[in-house]
């Protein structure tokens, strides 16, 4: 990744509470992106569309849709995530 992209995503990166986030989650656009993973990497990959690297990741289960008991989770917690706009995606990580 270079380093103007690396920025890029960086700049678009915050923390901020799933009660921000809940419409993304509605329509379908809120991704989970596992803590074993570097969010910032992982939107660079998503906005290369680098579609085999992120298959990969969906694979093995370390990016999925927010999933419905998560969402319910961080709502009930006002929860505060890592998130990152990569368009039409919000990427989020605990």
């Amino acid at each position: 990744m270079n380093e103007f992209e690396k920025a890029k995503v960086n700049l678009e990166t915050a923390k901020i509470h799933w009660s921000e986030l809940q419409r993304f989650f509605a329509k379908g656009e809120a991704v989970w992106v596992s803590n074993d993973l570097d969010l910032i990497e992982v939107g660079h990959q998503f906005s290369i569309d680098n579609k085999t690297q992120v298959q990969q990741w969906l694979e093995n289960k370390q990016v999925a849709l927010v999933a419905d008991e998560q969402a319910l989770r961080w709502f009930e917690t006002n929860a505060e995530l890592w998130a990152v706009v990569i368009k039409p995606w919000i990427l989020v990580q605990e």
